[in-house]
């Protein structure tokens, strides 16, 4: 399969705060909030969900297409990725814009505060994926992350216009959407991801119910923190996938990322959903271990042992022949 990625590229400013931010907060003055922390380490990561899940898919053995705009400071990132096993071949360079930058506040919790500066995202809507297609050959599937968000709308128009299946991965930017967006960009998707908050955002903000959203997807894959992922198709009973064991819980960003990579790479391989779902936890689990969301080394026989560990034997044959 010819796999598309589309989404932000940046990079991650990540930070530590050695306390809680809810012993930070006080219910009746939360609409003058004015706080600082004070941080202990600052970390500067390569990141955006485009290049995330692409990093992933390409520790997996897979060739996955990154679809984005980056600023004129990319060069070193690109190399990166080409090293990687990523085709970084239809990224659009700005030439006045710096790359997008995430600046993210991680507390003990793991709960995270971040902001996010746009700059050559912005440009993303600029890009044609008919041009894509034909650098590349076609495409057979494009997961549309979160971008810009005009970006985000003419890539789903174009992937419905063009009879391309896509998947629909709004993520960050549903906070700034409006029903009308996120009922154009879920509606024909063969698959939409989100975690559980944003599945009920998702359904109050479009004002359908879960059995209406799926019954305009394909697959709806609901992320479940350390529980794993649930997949769920009309007329069928859902599927639920839990978590290997982790070592540390060190940095949570990128897990959902790391899913996804995983989740597409097994769709590449043609192994079925639940296969494809415990790849996806296994490489979360990885992620999650490791600072940073492109970090990580990707040791096939250690993570063929871990992953016979958690999913059994003749899972771990079914994959095992395909990672390989």
């Amino acid at each position: 399969m010819r796999i598309a990625v589309t989404g932000s590229i940046a990079t991650d400013h990540l930070m530590t705060f050695p306390g809680r931010f809810a012993d930070q907060l006080v219910a009746d003055q939360l609409h003058t909030v004015s706080l600082s922390f004070l941080v202990d380490n600052l970390d500067v990561r390569r990141g955006g969900v485009g290049p995330n899940i692409c990093f992933g898919m390409g520790q997996l053995g897979g060739a996955p297409i990154l679809v984005g705009a980056a600023g004129y400071d990319f060069d070193e990132y690109r190399g990166w990725l080409d090293r990687h096993g990523v085709d970084t071949g239809s990224v659009r360079i700005s030439e006045v814009l710096h790359t997008a930058r995430f600046v993210c506040t991680t507390d003990k919790d793991h709960n995270q505060i971040g902001s996010f500066y746009t700059g050559a995202m912005s440009e993303a809507r600029l890009i044609e994926l008919k041009a894509v297609a034909d650098r590349v050959g076609g495409l057979d599937l494009v997961l549309i992350g979160a971008d810009d968000p005009e970006a985000m709308l003419r890539h789903t128009e174009e992937c419905k216009t063009r009879g391309i299946p896509f998947a629909a991965d709004f993520s960050q930017q549903i906070a700034r959407m409006g029903g009308d967006d996120i009922r154009t960009l879920l509606e024909g998707a063969a698959y939409l991801f989100s975690n559980e908050y944003e599945k009920g955002l998702i359904e109050s903000k479009t004002g359908w119910t879960d059995a209406e959203i799926l019954s305009r997807v394909g697959h709806r894959v609901t992320t479940l923190g350390s529980r794993g992922v649930r997949i769920e198709r009309v007329g069928e009973n859902p599927i639920e996938v839990g978590c290997p064991e982790e070592t540390a819980k060190v940095d949570p960003t990128g897990v959902g990322d790391a899913f996804r990579a995983g989740f597409l790479t097994g769709l590449s391989w043609g192994v079925g959903l639940e296969r494809a779902a415990q790849v996806g936890c296994m490489l979360a689990t990885l992620v999650i271990e490791t600072l940073g969301t492109q970090e990580y080394t990707l040791r096939r026989a250690n993570f063929m042992e871990r992953f016979k560990k958690a999913y059994g034997e003749e899972a771990t044959t079914e994959v095992q022949s395909h990672l390989n």
